[in-house]
Order: structure tokens, then C-alpha cells, then sequence
């Protein structure tokens, strides 16, 4: 899969990924959001309280994925992702999913992340918060998802975005980022790579020498 450096193809890219997580996760029925990348730090992303693009056929959402976490692990993206969209379906839905002003997230935004395969878990004040299973990482593989290779540089991110404007806690390791769930090998004759969810031991097809994880 060819690279993704440049805006432009970063911000279609995680377009495809939001059409394919409403069509695979929600059965399509999600109105398609202003996918847009801004500078949160110390936040992944957000999604909006309301409507708060116009275009001709109707205001919609936006849903932020925020430039200090772009190019982090494919599957924190679907995360962050995915739970964002888990509070668009609750809009759409009536379902109050937070409270305290959208900082706490309840046990019925737990059960609708739960149906699409979020991992949650409890952070205290601020409700239950979401992490990359091993579904997730299945999904990007099946999908041939990579990484995107641009991001800001600033703080790490200590915390997630979910209702529009409140935070969560986000990553569970110190400075915010949580290692990737997949490991990556290439070979070291032609540099092919292949991603694996476990330790493997894989010889490369074309140059017949065993792959090296990095």
C-alpha cells in the first residue's frame, strides 16, 4: 500500500476508513461527517455536539482526528475512530451517552461500543474509554490498512475527545501512546513487510530469507 504523506491523501484516507467502519459497523445508516485534521494537543479527536458544517445538501457533523495522533498505530486510528462514531450513532439515536457535560461516559455508551467491537474499560471520573482489540487489528489487516506517515509534532496526547469539546482518559501508558497491537516485519533483501497480531517467523517469498521484525 502505497504510503500516505501528504494531507490531501491522510484526510481521504481516513474518509475510506469511515465509510467502511459505518457501512461493516453500523449497516451504513451514520450521515457521512466533515472528516477534518486539527492541531488538539494532548487530545485524539473529537466529534461535534451538532451540525456544525453547512453544505447544499444539508448541514452536518464534524469528526476530528486530532494531527498530533495521524500517524500513530492503524488500529488507534479505528479506535478513535469508531468511538467517535459510536457518539454520532447516539445522537442520531437519542441515546444519552455521556453525562456531567459530556465528560463521563456511561454504561450505554459501553454497550454500544461493545456491539462494535471496541475494548472498554473504566477510567474513574470520567467513565468507560475505549482501546484497540484484537478485532481491530484483524480488521486493518483484512483491509490492508497501514499507518499514515504525517503528524504534528507536540506533546503526546494524555487524553481522548468523545462528546464534543470533553475529554476521557486516552492511552494507558506514560506519554499518552499505547504500543501497537501488530508487529511489522521486512525483509532484508528487498524490503518487502508484512503485519502480524503475534511473533511469527516468516520467510520472504521472493528472496527465500527469514523476515526481521522492527
Amino acid at each position: 500500500m502505497k504510503q500516505t504523506t501528504k494531507m490531501s491523501r491522510a484526510v481521504s484516507q481516513l474518509e475510506h476508513i469511515y465509510n467502511s467502519l459505518n457501512t461493516d459497523f453500523f449497516s451504513g445508516e451514520l450521515p457521512v461527517p466533515i472528516v477534518t485534521v486539527q492541531s488538539r494537543p494532548g487530545t485524539y479527536g473529537h466529534c461535534s455536539m451538532a451540525k456544525v458544517w453547512q453544505r447544499p445538501d444539508g448541514n452536518t457533523y464534524e469528526l476530528n482526528i486530532a494531527a498530533e495522533v495521524l500517524n500513530y498505530p492503524i488500529e488507534e486510528t479505528l479506535d478513535t475512530m469508531l468511538h467517535e462514531m459510536v457518539h454520532l450513532y447516539c445522537r442520531q439515536h437519542g441515546i444519552k451517552e455521556t453525562s456531567w457535560g459530556g465528560s463521563y461516559h456511561n454504561k450505554r455508551f459501553k454497550e454500544e461500543a461493545e456491539r462494535r467491537g471496541l475494548e472498554c474499560y473504566q477510567t474513574g471520573k470520567y467513565g468507560w474509554n475505549t482501546r484497540p482489540s484484537d478485532r481491530l487489528v484483524e480488521y486493518a489487516l483484512e483491509k490492508g490498512w497501514s499507518e499514515i506517515k504525517i503528524g504534528r509534532s507536540t506533546l503526546p496526547p494524555m487524553i481522548r475527545t468523545g462528546a464534543g469539546g470533553t475529554a476521557q482518559p486516552g492511552a494507558a501508558t506514560p506519554g499518552g501512546k499505547r504500543p501497537s497491537s501488530t508487529r511489522k516485519l521486512i525483509c532484508p533483501q528487498c524490503g518487502q513487510s508484512v503485519r502480524a497480531t503475534k511473533k511469527v517467523h516468516i520467510i520472504c517469498g521472493d528472496c527465500i530469507v527469514p523476515m526481521v521484525e522492527v
